[in-house]
């Protein structure tokens, strides 16, 4: 089912999965599914729907969890979207096996149940176009109207309907309508559409139809084809249930349990398609794939790894009432297993020179650096080092405050795996007064970095070796938005950050990191997690910083205990 199932947890979803097994309900089948829609990329959200259904199907003996793609608006469905979601379902660890299906698959069987309903009457053509429909439907606290093509005879909707499928009316003219209560308190029973007329080439099916089913029509029917168990939604749909049931009742199938559960919402994030799909054409990011993006595509681009993610949603739980999740927490559980996996690695973002004055010009010699503290078997590299290195510019203050320990002339401090230096001179630009070089001394009783007259240092400092660095490119990401909560008032475009992305394109690198593979993982020591991207070339990293170093989660959990 997958290559590493989140663990179980007890919800009230689980626990009524148990009690079905229990009681031998569906012959102790199990059998969920995960059905997007491809009209675009999935996103954080969809990860807790992909976790619960695999999950729980994974979690009992036998179980089976479908892939289906509910593809029932040609209008905006694409292959680039059917091949995408596949991919993000596999890399977040899941496999549905031989069960990939389509609503597409079922167009012909749902025709007949359509033809099926207009016969026993509860279904009929309507000539009332969008807005007519609107406003005979009513509102929330008015009853609908009757359309006057109510009570149309059956044979007379049956030949209309047949004659949509040729193609013989214009879009919007007709639509295929259930025949429910029009003074039903839930607006989704008020004679909802079933087929509507769209002259469009679908993605799988090309010309071979030119009326479409809706996604309540659809949804069930395809539910009820795969015979699943637990059709899994959230609470969106807790309104259109009645709906659900009385079509799987009216044709007299096999009838699913819906069940409805919260989803995943996250602080400084919008997580809905239509406003993902206005980021990516209005050109607010670069393309769904950009890192600052909650799709799993820019997540995974961005460097999040799938267990992190997996994790996230194990810790959030299934519950009833909607919420609102901290971004914080996913953070926290990305550092927590990127602490793990992350290989360390030394990179200057803001290079400031530094001229060891004493070490000799024509010398350079191999430190061994440790790959992961947290990882023993992941044993050691050598660096190079060199009289001439570069330091962080933010490293070092010509005149320090009290508490700034890093380096400042005549101060010691600690070059990683390597000596102490100390500070003697400092040269700035003539012009600028801009500070453009350190000189310093080291101590060469000090290699590896401790003293053997025990002299201790208040700083360590990441450093590369000049001759030996490469260039690279980091691109540091911030949240998307700005505000917490982008969509409470207003336009949420308002909220969008300015500063969610600095390009940063004079920065050194260790030498190991050339040609580092797109989607490698690293935590650039005191700098903060980082990741390969694409765009790299040859001969010039790029990486995206995924998360820094500082876990805002713990301190908020720290602060709630107190």
């Amino acid at each position: 089912m997958s290559e590493a199932a989140p663990a179980a947890g007890t919800d009230f979803i689980r626990s009524i999965v148990a009690e079905n097994i229990e009681s031998g309900k569906h012959d102790g089948r199990v059998v969920t599914r995960f059905p997007p829609e491809p009209n675009g990329y999935l996103h954080i959200g969809h990860a807790k729907s992909i976790c619960l259904n695999f999950g729980i199907a994974s979690e009992n003996e036998g179980g089976v969890c479908h892939l289906r793609f509910d593809d029932t608006n040609p209008c905006k469905e694409e292959d680039e979207f059917v091949a995408s979601i596949k991919e993000d379902v596999r890399w977040l660890g899941f496999d549905w096996r031989e069960h990939e299906y389509f609503a597409s698959d079922y167009y012909e069987q749902l025709y007949e149940w359509a033809v099926q309903l207009i016969r026993a009457g509860k279904a009929y053509v309507c000539d009332l176009n969008a807005d007519r429909i609107r406003e005979y439907r009513g509102t929330l606290t008015l009853p609908g109207t009757n359309s006057p093509f109510r009570e149309r005879p059956a044979a007379e909707s049956l030949d209309l309907f047949e004659r949509m499928r040729a193609g013989e009316f214009e879009e919007g003219s007709r639509v295929l309508r259930a025949k429910i209560d029009m003074a039903s308190p839930n607006m989704n029973m008020r004679d909802p559409v079933m087929y509507r007329i769209l002259k469009v080439a679908h993605h799988r099916t090309g010309d071979a139809w030119c009326i479409y089913p809706t996604y309540d029509f659809a949804h069930g029917q395809s539910d009820s084809i795969e015979k699943i168990t637990h059709s899994l939604c959230t609470l969106e749909f807790e309104d259109h249930r009645p709906l659900y049931d009385w079509f799987l009742d009216a044709l007299d199938v096999y009838r699913p349990r819906q069940i409805e559960f919260a989803r995943l919402n996250l602080t400084y994030t919008v997580l809905s398609k239509r406003k993902l799909t206005d980021l990516v054409e209005e050109g607010h990011v670069n393309g769904w794939d950009d890192p600052r993006m909650p799709t799993l595509a820019g997540l995974r681009r961005r460097g999040y790894t799938p267990e992190s993610i997996r994790d996230f949603c194990g810790r959030i739980g299934v519950a009833k009432a909607d919420s609102t999740n901290e971004i914080e927490q996913l953070e926290h559980c990305l550092r927590e297993d990127l602490n793990k996996r992350a290989p360390r690695v030394m990179g200057v973002l803001d290079p400031l020179r530094v001229v060891i004055e004493n070490y000799p010009e024509d010398q350079s010699e191999e430190l061994d650096a440790v790959n992961n503290p947290e990882d023993p078997d992941a044993g050691t590299r050598k660096v190079p080092f060199s009289r001439v290195l570069y330091i962080e510019r933010e490293d070092f203050m010509e005149d320090p405050p009290k508490k700034f320990f890093r380096l400042a002339p005549g101060r010691e401090v600690r070059l990683r795996y390597a000596y102490f230096i100390t500070c003697t001179e400092v040269v700035k630009d003539a012009n600028t007064g801009e500070i453009t070089e350190l000189r310093c001394t080291y101590d060469p009783a000090t290699r590896g970095g401790d003293s053997p007259d025990g002299r201790k240092v208040k700083a360590t400092l990441h450093w590369v070796s000049a001759a030996h660095a490469i260039e690279a490119e980091v691109r540091l990401y911030e949240h998307l938005f700005s505000e917490e909560f982008p969509e409470s008032g207003g336009d949420w475009r308002d909220s969008l950050n300015p500063g969610s992305v600095k390009v940063l394109s004079t920065c050194r690198v260790e030498p190991g990191l050339a040609g580092a593979v797109p989607g490698s993982r690293y935590q650039f020591e005191r700098k903060g997690y980082f990741c390969a991207d694409p765009d790299a070339t040859a001969d010039r990293p790029v990486f995206n910083r995924t998360v820094s170093l500082r876990d805002t989660w713990a301190k908020i959990q720290k602060a709630q205990q107190r």
